[in-house]
């Protein structure tokens, strides 16, 4: 059966286009800076959002009927999902997709089953990536659902709560690498504290950090090629979380010894609620070398949680997409929808058109975050700004050849009487907004 027999594959049909489903902005095989569209944004769809998520929230049931979400065997039922996941991947016309183990196949009630379902629904995955073509960007383990994860997972105080959750990313991660999983990401969902009066820190970080290298250890010995990828987010849902930010999440890598194996995964709605920008996430990221992938989502600024809406904001996802072209572009990463319709977006339809939306709003940003890299008037202001350090005596002091005595020394003999020089910010602004609204 079709889950989206009133839909045609999308096309690309031009900004002329008056079609509510058809592309306008992303063509995926249109060259932008000698590589496809397809392959800079590299987007994938996510499971969870799109296909598990059944419109509930905190203060109500859910409001979506898909037919995938019917009463039956679970295990069945999966099987259904899993149709209505590729026939949806395949008329999107998106080239990747994303998932949590238990998103794919039921969780079970035992390790046992969970070991039996994953496995089975594996298989199907793998037969449906090669009838349709659609690869998966990354793929993951659900260890923060369950309520056995209340008090987390790898940081749990129990050890066979960190058993149990290794024998999920075990399992996650053999998949993940048996359907050729380009990354495989670990998010913390409850690797954090509520409070203090019953968490010993250091102890915890320790678990998280003892965690975290046996699963680069398992990388290595299943061949694994892909990336290792964490996921910051502050807060949410536990009252401090140890993956807050990207520079957090850097400085537990590094004071661990796990900085040249595990970047991150930004999402813009966590950048946000951590008090940040996208745009600085995926800067200081790609400034600290562990720019990984992206989740493209965005909050609502009057909400103060993870609204995750799909983007619709082509100045935030320009910026974000200048920066990731300024670090290189992505290796094994891409721009994953951890986006989710409104509970008010009841129709199968509705799922068409906020990925249709949120694509175009990608590829609009590639095209012109594109044409301020080939007149890159930011990058000659910065190397006009420091030009100094590059200067012989800025050159001696970052290498380490003065002492601050020196420099005291160098300042007083040279009667040095600096001043202040423009930043010329609005300026900058104005050029940005004349690339992006031209």
């Amino acid at each position: 059966m079709s889950y989206f027999p009133n839909v045609e594959p999308i096309r690309f049909e031009g900004p002329e286009s008056a079609s509510p489903l058809a592309f306008r902005h992303y063509d995926a095989d249109k060259i932008i800076l000698g590589k496809p569209m397809r392959e800079h944004l590299r987007m994938g769809a996510c499971y969870w959002h799109t296909f598990v998520w059944p419109g509930s929230d905190v203060f109500g049931a859910g409001t979506f009927k898909r037919p995938w979400h019917a009463a039956g065997e679970p295990l069945a039922m999966a099987h259904k999902k899993a149709d209505a996941a590729f026939e949806f991947f395949s008329k999107l016309g998106i080239d990747y997709y994303t998932f949590h183990d238990t998103d794919v196949a039921p969780e079970g009630a035992s390790l046992a089953e969970y070991r039996n379902n994953f496995a089975e629904m594996v298989d199907v995955l793998e037969r449906k990536q090669e009838q349709t073509g659609v690869r998966l960007l990354w793929g993951t383990a659900n260890c923060f659902s369950n309520p056995r994860f209340a008090a987390g997972a790898a940081s749990n105080p129990n050890p066979e709560l960190f058993a149990y959750a290794a024998a999920q990313v075990f399992s996650a991660m053999n998949a993940t690498q048996r359907l050729g999983g380009a990354n495989y990401v670990l998010w913390g969902g409850r690797e954090g504290y509520e409070t203090l009066l019953n968490t010993d820190l250091k102890r915890e970080r320790e678990q998280l950090a003892r965690f975290m290298r046996m699963v680069v250890d398992h990388k290595y010995k299943i061949g694994f090629k892909g990336t290792i990828l964490i996921e910051p987010k502050p807060q949410e849902p536990t009252k401090h979380q140890y993956d807050y930010d990207s520079a957090t999440v850097y400085g537990f890598l590094k004071q661990y010894g796990l900085e040249q194996e595990i970047k991150v995964n930004i999402e813009a709605n966590h950048a946000t609620l951590a008090g940040h920008s996208f745009q600085h996430e995926i800067a200081t990221a790609a400034s600290l070398g562990i720019l990984g992938s992206i989740d493209a989502n965005r909050g609502d600024p009057q909400n103060g949680w993870d609204t995750d809406q799909f983007p619709n904001s082509v100045e935030e996802m320009t910026l974000a997409t200048y920066e990731i072209l300024k670090a290189g572009g992505f290796t094994t990463g891409g721009y994953n929808f951890d986006s989710k319709v409104r509970r008010q977006s009841l129709d199968e339809i509705d799922l068409f058109h906020g990925h249709v939306g949120a694509m175009d709003v990608l590829a609009l940003s590639l095209e012109r975050a594109a044409g301020m890299i080939e007149n890159d008037v930011l990058a000659k202001f910065k190397a006009e700004r420091y030009a100094g350090w590059d200067g012989q005596f800025g050159r001696d002091v970052l290498a380490g050849n003065f002492s601050l005595a020196d420099v005291a020394e160098y300042a007083f003999s040279k009667q040095l009487n600096p001043q202040a020089v423009s930043g010329r910010q609005e300026m900058l602004e104005n050029l940005v907004n004349r690339a992006i609204y031209k």
